[in-house]
């Protein structure tokens, strides 16, 4: 792998390590976790069936586990990595977003979104972003750190817990698709993105018991990534944020494109399309007067064509201060019917959280701003 190739997969500096816990190993792996604190391997998948299949996060309830070792045990599988800031809601409390403070102080966010057929959550895969997209409030912070999986893992099994617990209107419920789109580029952390998808997918009490089909992880066209996903056998949906058809301005709104453009990016969602039998699904900000002519969505249509892949178009959550906005009702209905005309399916997407700083990575930015 050359140097430039291998950048992407690179774990940047830490200030502080983060605490292991038993969503950063597999199941086999969880039994030499457990013996590296002296513990016999089955504690390891007692706590997982508490963790994955019980939701519980309250050691004293662990009644198969002696009462006067369930809080250490606790401590040393299943560290606490995240720690809820503050939380907001809109869309009549069908829409909270978390705000998460990890171990070293930096911010997450997730979204838990209730629908009538379904429960989403969008989770964050790095603390900022490296990749640098200017319209994207979490690229324009930059990259902090890659999370562990533990750490995603966390947001999910929160997420679960506050389904089950009737926390959301409606009552009791259960997570049913889990999104890599809040913070980060998962692809870059794609090691712990992945332990993270099998923690989710691998049954109970091992994993969540979730299906991949329920799984949506997305990039903005790393192809290195996308290669190395088509060979994991696990077959999730892969989302490309591709934002524009032509690399002119793809190389400024997604800048990676300077390294991978369109053409690659679609080939490799192909061959990933050919592996798995799932159709992939193309991300296209809507931005006025930028991205949304009706040439561009005239390239778009024919690009895709032939091809086994669905677009969805998302209304641009602008960003306090920023120039960009989303496109003019009009325009975005133009571009709709175009893509239709080459019988390219197609869709805009339902946004949530205008109101709570929807878009990734505002309301950690607005947090950070109250702190300092």
């Amino acid at each position: 792998m050359s140097d430039e190739l291998k950048l992407v997969f690179d774990e940047p500096p830490q200030r502080k390590k983060v605490p292991k816990h038993l969503a950063d190993f597999s199941p086999a792996e969880r039994k030499e976790f457990a013996a590296s604190f002296g513990l016999p391997g089955y504690r390891a998948s007692q706590v997982a069936t508490h963790y994955f299949s019980h939701l519980s996060n309250d050691p004293s309830t662990w009644s198969d586990i002696p009462a006067e070792m369930r809080q250490s045990i606790a401590d040393q599988l299943t560290p606490k990595l995240i720690n809820l800031v503050r939380s907001i809601t809109c869309d009549n409390g069908m829409t909270r977003k978390d705000l998460w403070k990890l171990h070293d102080g930096v911010l997450v966010e997730s979204v838990l979104m209730r629908y009538t057929d379904r429960v989403t959550v969008c989770i964050s895969s790095q603390a900022g972003c490296g990749m640098n997209c200017p319209f994207c409030a979490t690229g324009q912070a930059g990259l902090t750190r890659n999370l562990s999986a533990g750490e995603i893992t966390e947001q999910i099994v929160a997420a679960a817990r506050a389904c089950a617990d009737g926390e959301l209107p409606g009552g009791a419920t259960r997570l049913s698709n889990i999104v890599f789109m809040g913070m980060g580029e998962p692809l870059a952390n794609y090691n712990a993105v992945m332990r993270s998808v099998r923690n989710i997918t691998d049954p109970n009490p091992d994993g969540l018991g979730i299906s991949a089909r329920s799984v949506t992880v997305s990039t903005v066209g790393l192809v290195n990534g996308i290669e190395k996903l088509t060979e994991e056998g696990i077959s999730v949906t892969l989302a490309v944020s591709l934002h524009t058809p032509d690399d002119e301005l793809r190389d400024s709104l997604v800048p990676i494109n300077s390294r991978w453009k369109v053409k690659e990016v679609l080939a490799a969602a192909d061959a990933y399309e050919k592996k798995t039998g799932r159709r992939y699904s193309i991300e296209y900000a809507m931005i006025r007067d930028i991205n949304d002519q009706s040439w561009r969505s005239d390239l778009l249509g024919r690009l895709l064509k032939n091809r086994n892949a669905h677009v969805n178009l998302i209304p641009l959550n602008p960003t306090p201060g920023s120039k960009w906005t989303a496109s003019r009702p009009q325009d975005e209905a133009e571009f709709v019917r175009i893509l239709e005309s080459y019988g390219v399916p197609v869709t805009v997407r339902d946004t949530r959280g205008r109101e709570i700083d929807g878009a990734c990575g505002q309301l950690a930015a607005a947090e950070k701003t109250r702190e300092d």
